[in-house]
């Protein structure tokens, strides 16, 4: 398996984007949070969301095979591999099938509605409640990016309550708040 740190490293060599990095930290933690919820390897599941999208920005008419590609030959475990590839089974022909899977897939959406509700408010992620985000929802311009069906899908997936998983993503998302940028004193600095 990959160790955290050579991940980090990969995804210093590989993407130069900082919102990409911070999009991947914020999976990253999603799905770990998600991993320790369901008693599963916090280290394994992090590393597919740390991952998912690391040929992304280099590589994006052939994403995610190349990173996957780099990764199977750096020896990363195949149930991370299928999540990557999953996660964008409409290009890769892989379906979620795996709870890992499903996880990675039903973080990887939500994590812009959430960074981009957080953006907007004086108090950042601090006190961002899954209502704030929900509403946001709703309105198509904003975050016009996030496919709010891939949203809705995800959270059908994993078998949890749109709301409540809105609100796992942000409290998972709130425990590495200050290394994303989103802390109200960040957020609002003048």
């Amino acid at each position: 398996m990959i160790a955290r740190q050579e991940a980090l490293e990969l995804l210093e060599q590989w993407v130069e984007n900082e919102g990409l990095r911070n999009h991947m930290k914020c999976v990253e933690a999603a799905v770990r949070s998600y991993a320790r919820r369901f008693g599963e390897d916090e280290e394994r599941w992090g590393l597919a969301g740390l991952l998912h999208d690391l040929d992304w920005e280099k590589h994006p008419e052939e994403h995610p095979l190349r990173a996957v590609a780099e990764l199977r030959a750096r020896g990363c475990d195949e149930d991370v591999l299928h999540a990557i590839l999953a996660h964008r089974s409409e290009f890769t022909g892989v379906t979620p099938e795996t709870l890992l899977d499903r996880t990675l897939l039903a973080c990887d959406e939500i994590t812009g509605l959430v960074t981009a509700s957080a953006l907007v408010r004086p108090s950042g992620i601090d006190d961002l409640e899954a209502k704030s985000v929900k509403k946001k929802m709703k309105d198509k311009a904003f975050a016009a990016g996030v496919d709010r069906e891939e949203v809705r899908r995800g959270a059908e997936l994993l078998g949890v309550e749109l709301t409540e998983h809105i609100q796992n993503v942000i409290e998972a998302m709130r425990s590495i708040g200050t290394e994303l940028g989103l802390t109200g004193a960040q957020v609002h600095r003048g």
